[in-house]
């Protein structure tokens, strides 16, 4: 844990090398020291159709899910959004949105295999 999900239009491929990125986003929670580092998972998703406001597919987006078991404090949050974003800055300052979200997933719920 915890699972990066990068989600961006279709025509960011254009402009961004989409592989670099998620894998500065990836080295970024690795680097953080908050987990252990064969436990960050990375996937990158198209959006081939998407809607912003009022100019519909005009507007193209990069947008990040970090998604975390309960437990981490505010500030180490705030710290991982904060350095994901200067990440997705970094690699496609041109974008008109860039986002991200830090999400709890509850401990009780949460299952895996790991071998």
């Amino acid at each position: 844990m915890p699972h990066i999900v990068m989600e961006y239009s279709d025509p960011v491929t254009e402009r961004v090398n989409v592989g670099q990125l998620l894998e500065d986003l990836h080295q970024t929670a690795v680097g953080s020291g908050i987990f252990d580092a064969s436990d960050v998972k990375s996937r990158a998703y198209a959006c081939h159709d998407w809607l912003v406001g009022e100019r519909e597919d005009e507007v193209n987006f990069i947008h990040v899910t970090l998604l975390l078991l309960d437990g981490r404090d505010e500030n180490q949050k705030h710290n991982l959004s904060h350095a994901l974003l200067d990440v997705l800055q970094q690699h496609a300052p041109e974008l008109a949105s860039l986002s991200v979200d830090v999400r709890d997933m509850d401990r009780r719920w949460y299952a895996k295999v790991k071998r």
